[in-house]
């Protein structure tokens, strides 16, 4: 479902509005496990490094999160003081997290994801209310604002993989991106997606080299889990190969891209953390660009130029 920002900004009431925001986080998870090819993770070919997971399972989660994204939509448009929002989505995020198990028999599709673009939908919602703009700066802002609030009711301890790694390693995960504003999302992927389109690669290529460009520089806790600091240092490397080989857009880039996925296929890991910082990045760009119609095309309703991959 393609979206204009006039249609966000002008659908009444909130509820619309959160349903609008919510069909582009949707959108964005699609998009993520839809880009193909991706090392080590699931995509259009294969399962990547996972056992339990495929692509329909990952596009079943997506669609059924999508009333979780729009209840926290709908808290951000609301107006609430901003202790009480984030008290509001961290409750979403575990109902959310609930259906996600329910649906998928157990199996961890987008937990990340849940946390990192529950956060900047939110934003998003209280950017509207105040009538501010879609930026990608000041989503993130505003959403690492909620993340530094204490989530009175998140257990102390989830048990979480990603948690274990985190504390193990002494690197910051998701919360910590988030704390820090999404400083991988706004200062690596985004930029590295633009500029890769103003180079001309296709969309494919771009965001490829958007994922790539978080996996060299991300601590992914997801890599951390299985395979310690060693298997990252691997994969780090391995990324910052295919990037100076030039991406899909050489030969070289190409063939570095093919070592780089039979490294984690051997390491069996996965760079999920990234996965989920790209979902990110895709959702902020296309706020982004729809703001940019609003600008320009104030009375048209466009088409996205940049759809699915």
């Amino acid at each position: 479902m393609t979206m204009t920002m006039t249609t966000i900004t002008h659908l009444q009431p909130h509820l619309q509005q959160a349903r609008a925001l919510a069909s582009l986080v949707q959108q964005a998870l699609l998009d993520e496990v839809t880009l193909t090819p991706k090392p080590g993770l699931v995509d259009l070919r294969s399962r990547g490094a996972h056992r339990d997971l495929n692509w329909a399972l990952m596009c079943h989660s997506a669609v059924a999160l999508r009333p979780t994204f729009e209840a926290m939509a709908e808290a951000g448009l609301a107006g609430l003081p901003q202790d009480l929002l984030r008290q509001r989505i961290g409750r979403l995020g575990r109902v959310g997290e609930a259906v996600m198990l329910t649906v998928t028999g157990g199996v961890n599709t987008h937990r990340g994801a849940i946390w990192a673009l529950g956060l900047l939908i939110t934003a998003a919602g209280q950017q509207l209310a105040a009538g501010q703009p879609l930026t990608p700066a000041a989503l993130a802002a505003r959403a690492g604002a909620l993340a530094r609030i204490k989530d009175a009711g998140a257990p102390a301890r989830t048990g979480n993989k990603g948690e274990a790694a985190r504390l193990r390693y002494h690197v910051g995960g998701a919360s910590g991106q988030a704390q820090a504003d999404f400083p991988h999302v706004t200062q690596v992927s985004l930029p590295a997606l633009q500029e890769a389109r103003r180079q001309g690669a296709t969309e494919t290529a771009a965001r490829l080299q958007s994922l790539l460009a978080i996996v060299a520089e991300l601590d992914d806790t997801c890599v951390l889990a299985r395979g310690g600091p060693g298997a990252l240092a691997q994969v780090q490397a391995g990324a910052s190969a295919v990037l100076a080989a030039g991406g899909l857009t050489t030969r070289a880039g190409s063939a570095a891209l093919v070592q780089l996925e039979h490294t984690m296929l051997a390491l069996n890991v996965s760079p999920g953390g990234a996965a989920d910082l790209l979902a990110a990045t895709l959702l902020l760009d296309r706020l982004q660009r729809l703001q940019h119609l609003q600008h320009h095309q104030p009375d048209t309703d466009t088409e996205d130029s940049h759809g699915t991959t």
